[in-house]
């Protein structure tokens, strides 16, 4: 039987202008370090100004940046496909970059084992972005401050 595997999330990750340079990659190096997530599979699409989009391979990413992100996957899986890829370079606008990303959440696999062995099944997860429940929390103390 194969290891256990806890919750994939796939994500993309939209940079204005075409300024990926990879600088989010020491942030995901830690995360990757300490056993919180694994990335099963990154790739970088772009779209430029004329709506031209291009999936960039490793070696035309610059090294700095390409060096940086095999280190994190060890070696690219394939399981973004090309109709992936192009799925997410439908949604770019033009002269934009994304970084696709397909991480595994380790920190929950044992959880997740859990609840397949409990014949339980996961039927909601959803993300709430961190600025939302910043927006709530403002507005939840202002209005006890006003009391």
């Amino acid at each position: 039987m194969a290891d256990p595997i806890g919750p994939v999330e796939f994500l993309i990750i939209g940079f204005e202008g075409n300024q990926f340079t990879g600088d989010i990659t020491p942030a995901l190096a830690e995360l990757v370090d300490t056993g919180t997530v694994r990335i099963i599979d990154l790739a970088v699409v772009s779209k430029d100004a004329d709506g031209n989009v291009t999936i960039l391979e490793m070696q035309e990413l610059s090294p700095e940046v390409a060096d940086a992100l095999i280190a994190l996957t060890g070696e690219v899986s394939g399981l973004l496909s090309e109709e992936d890829l192009m799925g997410v370079a439908e949604d770019l606008a033009p002269s934009s970059t994304a970084a696709a990303l397909l991480v595994e959440h380790i920190w929950a696999t044992r959880f997740a084992q859990a609840v397949r062995q409990a014949k339980g099944e996961l039927v909601l997860a959803e993300r709430i972005p961190g600025a939302v429940i910043d927006e709530v929390r403002e507005t939840l103390l202002a209005a006890a401050a006003a009391h």
